[in-house]
C-alpha cells in the first residue's frame, strides 16, 4: 500500500489555487483507440465555462502512469481509471470522496457500477460509459448444424463439438483458450464471486472447480480455435469463418454488423450448475486527485460533465465507438441499442453484469488467481490446490484492509 504520508490534501499541498474565474483544471485520459474520441472529450472541456480545462491524451501504459502521478505535485486534477480508483489509492488518501456530486441522478447509474466504486461507504469515482464482454455466435452455421444457441456451460461444450467441422472450429475463447478472460465468469455463473458480501473468498469450492475442469476438457477437446490470427478482442475469427462462436467485447459489434450483416447474435456467459449466464461489464470512471490544484473546483467540473451534461455522456457512449451508457435513461435514448444484437447485449448489462473484480481484489490477488486459472485450463494442474493456493494470497491481501 501507498504511504499514506505521501497523500496530500488538496487544500494543504503547497500549490496555489486556481479555481473557476481563470483557474485552469488538468484532466487526464487514456488513449483511446476509437477515431475522434480526443476531439470529443477537448470540445466538451471547451465548453466549461467555470475554468479552463486543460486535456491530457496519454500515450503507453496508463494503468501504470496515472497511480504514479498521484505521488507528484505534477499529475491531474481529475482523470479517468478503469472501474475507479483502486483500493490502494483510496485508503493512500491519494483521490477524493465524490458521493454529493450524484444528487437525485444516483439512482440512473448502474448500482452495480457504483457499488464498485465505493469503499466503507463513500464514492470515489463516477461511471462514465460501460463496456463488457460476452459471446456472439453465426446464427447461419448454428441453423445448418441444428444447434441452438447454448444456455448452459454443458450445452456450449456440445455445440462446440457439433459445429466443429473441416476447417471450423466450433468455439473461439482466444488464443489462450479463455485461460486469460473467464475466471471472472466461471465464478458468477456457478452462483459464486471473487469475493462475498463480506469481503471473503468465494472461488476456492468444488463448484468453481469443477467448471475449470470443463474447460481444461474444452481445451484439449479439438473443439477450440487456437493459434487465431488476432485475439480475442478482435472480430476476425468470427468475421473470417474460422469459428462459429467467439468470446469478445461489445466495442466488435459495429465490425460484426459490417462483414455479417444480421448473421450474428449475442450470448451472455452460459449458466453452470445452479448459477444464473453472466457477463464482465467495466467502466472507466471520472476521479478526483487528492492533490488537485483546487479539489472544489475539480469536483465541480466532473459534476458538470459526467452528472449533469447527459447530452455529451450520450455522445460519449454512441459516438466514437459502441458502448453502453452508464445511465439507464440514457440507454433508453441510445438508438444504436434499440435493436438487434445491440439490444440483447444492452439487456445483458442490466440482467446479468458484474463488475469485472472487487474493489478489494488487489493486483496480488489477481495475478495468483490468474495464474491458477492458466494453470488448470492450459496445463491440466489440479484445481482444487490450485484454488486452495490463492487463498491464501487473497487472505493476506484482504488483512491490509481489516477493519
Amino acid at each position: 500500500m501507498v504511504s499514506a504520508a505521501l497523500a496530500a490534501c488538496g487544500d494543504n499541498n503547497g500549490r496555489p489555487s486556481e479555481s473557476g474565474g481563470g483557474g485552469t483544471i488538468s484532466q487526464w485520459y487514456h488513449q483511446y483507440g476509437e477515431d475522434g474520441t480526443e476531439q470529443a472529450v477537448k470540445k466538451y472541456a471547451s465548453a466549461y465555462k467555470d475554468a479552463k480545462v486543460s486535456v491530457q491524451w496519454v500515450p503507453g501504459d496508463y494503468d501504470k502512469k496515472a497511480p504514479a502521478s498521484l505521488l507528484t505535485s505534477s499529475g491531474p486534477d481529475v482523470f479517468e481509471y478503469a472501474n475507479g480508483p483502486t483500493v490502494d489509492m483510496i485508503t493512500g488518501k491519494q483521490v477524493v470522496d465524490l458521493t454529493d456530486l450524484l444528487g437525485s441522478a444516483k439512482a440512473d447509474f448502474t448500482p452495480a457500477l457504483l457499488e464498485r466504486m465505493t469503499y466503507q461507504g463513500k464514492l470515489y469515482g463516477i461511471p462514465q460509459v460501460v463496456d463488457m464482454q460476452l459471446f456472439v455466435y453465426r446464427k447461419s452455421m448454428l441453423d445448418n448444424a441444428g444447434v441452438e444457441p447454448p444456455t448452459t456451460l454443458d450445452g456450449l461444450i456440445a455445440a462446440a463439438k457439433k459445429l466443429t467441422t473441416g476447417k471450423v472450429k466450433g468455439l473461439y475463447l482466444g488464443n489462450k483458450g479463455g485461460a486469460d478472460v473467464l475466471g471472472g465468469p466461471v465464478l458468477w455463473s456457478t452462483g459464486h464471486d471473487y469475493l462475498t458480501s463480506d469481503n471473503k473468498p468465494d472461488f476456492s469450492n468444488p463448484d468453481v472447480a469443477a467448471a475449470l475442469t470443463k474447460l481444461r476438457g474444452l481445451f484439449t477437446s479439438g473443439s477450440l480455435l487456437l493459434g487465431a490470427p488476432a485475439d480475442w478482442s478482435e472480430p476476425a475469427a468470427i468475421s473470417q469463418g474460422l469459428t462459429a462462436i467467439q468470446w469478445t467485447g461489445l466495442w466488435t459489434l459495429p465490425k460484426l454488423q459490417a462483414a455479417l450483416k444480421d448473421d450474428f447474435g449475442v450470448l451472455p456467459f452460459p449458466a453452470i450448475g445452479s448459477g444464473k449466464p453472466s457477463v464482465p461489464v467495466g467502466a472507466y470512471s471520472a476521479c478526483v486527485s487528492a492533490k488537485a490544484k483546487d479539489v472544489e473546483a475539480a469536483k465541480k467540473f466532473v459534476k458538470w460533465l459526467w452528472v449533469d451534461q447527459t447530452a455529451d455522456q450520450l455522445d460519449w457512449a454512441q459516438g466514437y465507438g459502441f458502448h453502453v451508457p452508464a445511465r439507464t435513461s440514457l440507454v433508453a435514448k441510445a438508438d444504436k441499442l434499440k435493436s438487434g444484437p445491440a439490444a440483447d447485449a444492452a439487456k445483458f448489462v442490466a440482467d446479468y453484469g458484474h463488475p469485472q473484480t472487487p474493489l478489494l481484489w488487489t493486483p496480488a490477488s489477481a495475478t495468483a488467481f490468474q495464474d491458477a486459472v492458466d494453470k488448470v485450463i492450459r496445463s491440466g494442474a489440479d484445481p482444487t490446490k490450485a484454488l486452495a493456493g490463492v487463498q491464501k494470497t487473497v487472505e493476506g491481501e484482504l488483512k491490509r484492509f481489516a477493519a
